[in-house]
């Protein structure tokens, strides 16, 4: 039978390449052919999503998906490393490395439009908004930075990233430098970029730290690069390539099976454990409206990972939700705390946390997790508990990475669309422009929870109606603090406890329609 594996995933409306994978269904055997068609993908989702508790995979479940594997033993490397210096750009988000860089850091983080998608008419606040935001959430973010030891230790363990797939690419002939570049902290992407350029590069893969695209991470990071690249004569004559998502990849999985498996020993009755995948969330609008195909990724990544499972003979039921909501709209369902708190009136009292969209160990895994939802679980009934590590430099993965960017290099420089079909490689490759037509092609603003203007005693009367008095409620905060004068001024309350009220509804209102405010912070 034919089964159709994504290169890369878009709105209902956008058109993608895929490979066509011949399997025999009486063996476990696949063949690629060099078959492209074209496919449309449309993503929905129900209007009630609750948590469904998945059961063991049968044998036809497996013959049904694919994993990619590494095809690296096949590439000649020293025909890839005769012409230029090659280079492997890491990004990643960054973060505050001291409580000093918090509110700068989540100034930069929240003053990208692709965090904070404000109307068009209203862009102008972009700036001022993160300021008020950034200085509003410091202290309680510093609170929990405080507790994991003062500083996010992102840095340092993607450093540790570079230096062992520098290290992976030598011990497989492909001598290349490898640059990290944070999308909102120090190194910037802009420093990496300026020493990709002093040491000559003229080969490079772009390789994003996220398994799972999306607009607001890998996205937000390649449009920058883009902009970049258009306003620099070095980089438009640099050859490059994105490997945009991973996770369907061979070693990926099997790191990930290899991680939980060693937690799953160390539970009494490892049998009885339920695995639950915890994933970043983002507002609904990014999948529903944007086609942000991070869900759908997201989705088929986990039962990869229960695949790999189930040939090892751990046949445990898992679920999967997603953590880090923030503000009035809604984001993707189920919700990480909802969910907990549900296995514990369904009787759970074993549970094995797995964060699945992280790769470095940071606030979301050492404070959500470990001390947030770990407090929430016991609270909830569930008596024992487990945590799998992120996946730092675990060999397997390291190696796999390097093999990634192998495989990457025969296309750097090959980017015309008409290679597009030509290609068979095992990374949905791509340059970054066209990476972001496929993904974002016109980069509209995501749609409001209710988009049809009413008015009257009706739901979206009353959406558009708070919208405008909560718009001018930030307004006159607005002014208010920026010129000292007033009507809170003159009532003596603005800098009181009342002024905290004042800030934190700014807060709502930016969350309220920027429909995208991550709480990475």
């Amino acid at each position: 039978m034919d089964l159709l594996l994504p290169r890369s995933l878009g709105s209902s409306q956008m058109v993608s390449h895929c490979s066509v994978i011949q399997m025999d269904s009486s063996a476990n055997s696949i063949n690629t052919s060099k078959t492209s068609l074209p496919l449309r993908y449309s993503f929905c989702l129900s209007g009630k999503q609750s948590i469904s508790l998945k059961q063991p995979l049968t044998k036809a479940s497996l013959q049904l998906r694919a994993v990619l594997t590494s095809k690296t033993r096949d590439i000649s490397t020293s025909s890839l490393t005769d012409n230029g210096k090659i280079g492997v750009l890491l990004l990643n988000l960054g973060g505050p490395e001291t409580l000093e860089d918090v509110q700068p850091f989540l100034f930069n983080l929240f003053a990208d439009p692709d965090i904070i998608r404000l109307p068009r008419l209203f862009r102008f606040l972009q700036k001022p908004l993160a300021q008020f935001i950034s200085v509003a959430r410091a202290p309680k973010s510093k609170e929990g930075y405080a507790s994991i030891g003062g500083g996010s230790p992102l840095r340092k363990i993607t450093d540790e990233q570079a230096e062992e797939l520098r290290k992976a690419l030598c011990e497989k002939d492909v001598p290349a430098k490898v640059y990290v570049g944070m999308r909102y902290w120090h190194p910037f992407t802009e420093e990496a970029i300026e020493q990709i350029k002093k040491d000559g590069i003229s080969k490079l893969v772009v390789l994003p730290l996220y398994p799972q695209f999306s607009i607001s991470t890998s996205g937000s990071s390649l449009r920058l690069l883009e902009s970049i690249f258009r306003e620099d004569e070095y980089l438009v004559n640099m050859q490059h390539t994105v490997i945009p998502s991973w996770y369907q990849r061979e070693g990926y999985i099997k790191a990930m099976g290899d991680l939980i498996e060693n937690e799953l020993r160390k539970f009494e009755q490892p049998e009885k454990v339920m695995i639950f995948f915890s994933a970043h969330g983002v507002p609904l609008a990014y999948v529903e409206e944007a086609g942000d195909p991070y869900k759908a990724e997201m989705e088929e990544c986990v039962d990869l990972i229960m695949e790999e499972l189930e040939k090892r003979k751990l046949p445990n039921p898992y679920t999967l939700a997603y953590q880090s909501r923030v503000g009035p709209v809604e984001w993707l369902k189920p919700y990480t705390d909802e969910t907990i708190v549900e296995l514990g009136q369904r009787g759970v009292k074993s549970l094995l946390a797995v964060p699945i969209s992280f790769v470095s160990e940071h606030i979301e895994t050492l404070e959500e997790i470990d001390v947030e939802y770990k407090e929430l679980a016991f609270k909830s009934g569930i008596e024992k508990w487990g945590r799998v590590p992120a996946l730092g430099c675990q060999p397997t993965f390291i190696s796999d990475l390097a093999d990634a960017v192998i495989e990457s290099l025969p296309y750097v420089g090959a980017m015309a669309v008409s290679n597009l079909e030509a290609r068979q490689s095992l990374v949905p490759l791509g340059s970054v422009e066209e990476l972001l037509a496929v993904y974002d092609s016109q980069r509209r603003e995501l749609p409001a929870p209710v988009t049809v203007w009413e008015w009257g005693w009706t739901k979206s009367a009353e959406t558009w109606n708070g919208r405008a008095a909560m718009l001018a409620v930030v307004v006159l905060v607005f002014l208010e603090v920026m010129t000292g004068e007033g009507f809170l001024h003159q009532w003596g309350i603005c800098f009181g406890y009342a002024s905290k009220i004042c800030v934190l509804g700014v807060v709502d209102v930016s969350v309220l329609f920027s429909y995208s405010l991550m709480s990475i912070c």
